[in-house]
């Protein structure tokens, strides 16, 4: 196999790296320089310009250039530039495109196998068109790890005989990921992850953009002016990590005037902190995930360019009780973890095994319209489950495999990722057998099989789909799935509990009208604990109707041993 390379498809910047000697090193371009800006632009003739060049050409075609374009990965949102409607993977493989180029003129040869990372809470459909960006660019796709575990790699790479749980901070450009990792004796496993993909650097910018705008009349901005202001912004932000102020200056900016804001440190700060703050829940929810208290933890550290704010910093200290670990850059560190896995995948590395995790519950919708989890969120992957499952209607003819993603005890609360039927011959209820299985592989990309084990037919079905669902709601649904907890395993075991009321009043309906032998008194009693059962049901009283269950349960035994009898002993 050629060199693997590792890759950090970053939303403001992205990089390439390759294991050399033993040691994993960043590529740079013709420019000698490794960091490129994940920005294209579409010059009058169509031509895409990448990295550099086009931020060079953003100011004379800022309508024609992209950024941020990974917040779109996996959404069936297409970009429309000079007429022509792009799909985002699209837009993201002409950046790796650019790579793979600068690559080849560093290392002299054609380079095909790549290692991409992706944040730990990108979904299916999010992973999958990252693939496939990177198949698009001419990559073969190795691996796909979530970026913390890259960056945790990268740090423990030269502490392979220590034992340490270590959590990892990323706050990007674009996103935002905390994991918790434990390194022992060359194991990388990571115990739970949490974040949001669209939570990070750009939503400062544009609060801190609205600021300086206010203050300079707050009049409607062409094109051209953003990209001015957003540039000085950006520029005052990153001075502000080490001043207490900096002076924005954009000569000939209205009216041919030029124009001159002052930005402290600490308006920079009232404008971050409320975005900042949103990434306390997270970190408070992956220790409870990983099922650890603070003082467990031996080491945070930071990545991603974000965290060289002090405010950054501070509340990672506030929150963990430790000084976070600044030795990584935290611009590099991700690409360097990357390329350590391509160097694990090639042989270059040794002695190192990396075990991931899914970051969300994958099941299906059974009868009664319940979530059955078949992968539980925080799975080690690669990972395979699955269950049996029959039918709740006699003589039906298919079962709908219905594929869903969350935390919620009822399927409609959740979201469906895909679904397809699987037909077999008709039986009566509870006959047919039908077993479902799930598997995510090392990139974390799900495929569900189902199989009638009668016929041994089955059916597969690769999830490529996209899911539109903003990180927003993936965060306010890991928020509901707590605050709704109760009242959901109440409605869950009010649903169990109705189910089995319903199947036993029919099956005793059933006996009754066959008779079975049944005495007066034997009928009278069932009679009565049916009757309780329909007025609990009537009632909607759970506990009522968990009595009334196990009553007729009881009531029904010799019942039911007649009928199994006569079933057995039918010709």
């Amino acid at each position: 196999m050629n060199d693997i390379v590792g890759i950090d498809l970053g939303t403001t910047n992205s990089l390439i790296g390759v294991m050399e000697t033993g040691f994993p090193i960043l590529l740079a371009d013709a420019d000698g320089e490794r960091l490129t800006p994940s920005v294209v632009c579409f010059d009058a003739a169509g031509e895409a310009l990448v990295g550099r060049a086009a931020v060079r050409a953003e100011l004379a075609a800022p309508d024609a250039t992209i950024r941020s374009i990974k917040r779109q990965m996996g959404s069936r949102e297409l970009v429309s530039i000079r007429g022509k409607r792009i799909a985002p993977e699209m837009i993201s493989s002409l950046i790796l495109g650019k790579l793979k180029l600068d690559a080849e003129r560093a290392l002299g040869h054609v380079i095909t196998h790549a290692v991409i990372t992706v944040p730990a809470y990108f979904n299916d459909g999010q992973r999958n068109a990252t693939k496939k960006a990177a198949e698009l660019a001419g990559f073969s796709v190795e691996r796909i790890i979530n970026e913390p575990t890259a960056a945790a790699l990268a740090y423990g790479l030269d502490r392979l005989d220590t034992k340490s749980k270590i959590a990892v901070y990323d706050l990007g450009g674009g996103t935002f990921d905390v994991s918790i990792l434990e390194l022992s004796d060359g194991l990388f496993e990571v115990l739970a992850t949490n974040g949001n993909t669209r939570l990070g650097g750009d939503d400062i910018d544009k609060s801190l953009m609205q600021l300086v705008a206010s203050r300079i009349g707050g009049a409607a901005l062409t094109s051209e002016q953003r990209v001015k202001l957003r540039e000085a912004v950006v520029n005052a932000k990153h001075r502000l990590s080490s001043e207490e102020a900096a002076s924005i200056g954009l000569p000939f900016f209205s009216d041919a005037q030029n124009v001159s804001v002052e930005l402290t440190r600490e308006e920079l700060e009232s404008v971050a902190g409320p975005i900042i703050e949103r990434t306390r829940a997270h970190c408070l929810r992956v220790l409870a995930d990983a099922k650890l208290e603070v003082g467990d933890i031996d080491e945070v550290i930071l990545v991603g360019g974000v965290t060289r704010m002090p405010l950054v910093r501070k509340l990672v200290g506030e929150i963990f009780k430790r000084e976070p670990n600044t030795s990584q850059n935290p611009d590099e560190a991700v690409a360097l973890g990357a390329t350590i896995q391509a160097g694990i995948l090639s042989g270059a590395v040794q002695n190192v095994v990396l075990l991931d995790v899914t970051p969300l519950s994958l099941g299906i919708e059974t009868f009664g319209g319940l979530m059955n989890v078949i992968i539980p969120r925080n799975s080690t992957i690669p990972t395979k489950a699955g269950e049996m499952f029959t039918t709740g209607v006699s003589n039906q003819r298919a079962m709908l495999i219905k594929v869903l993603q969350g935390e919620r005890e009822m399927a409609r609360d959740n979201w469906p990722l895909g679904e397809f039927s699987l037909e077999f011959a008709p039986a009566p209820k509870g006959i047919p057998r039908i077993g479902v299985q799930f598997e995510i592989d090392v990139n974390g990309i799900l495929k569900v099989l189902a199989r009638d084990t009668k016929t041994g037919v089955e059916k597969i079905m690769k999830l490529t789909s996209a899911i539109d669902v903003s990180d927003d709601a993936v965060e306010a649904m890991l928020a509901d799935s707590l605050d709704n907890a109760f009242e959901d395993m109440s409605e869950r075991v009010w649903t169990e509990a109705k189910l089995k009321a319903e199947e036993t009043l029919l099956a005793v309906d059933s006996a009754l009208a066959i008779s079975y032998d049944t005495t007066v008194l034997e009928r009278q009693e069932i009679d009565l604990r049916a009757g309780e059962v329909r007025t609990a049901l009537s009632a909607h009283d759970v506990n009522a109707l968990k009595v009334a269950n196990a009553a007729l349960d009881a009531a029904t035994q010799s019942l039911a041993a007649r009928v199994i009898e006569q079933i057995t002993l039918a010709p």
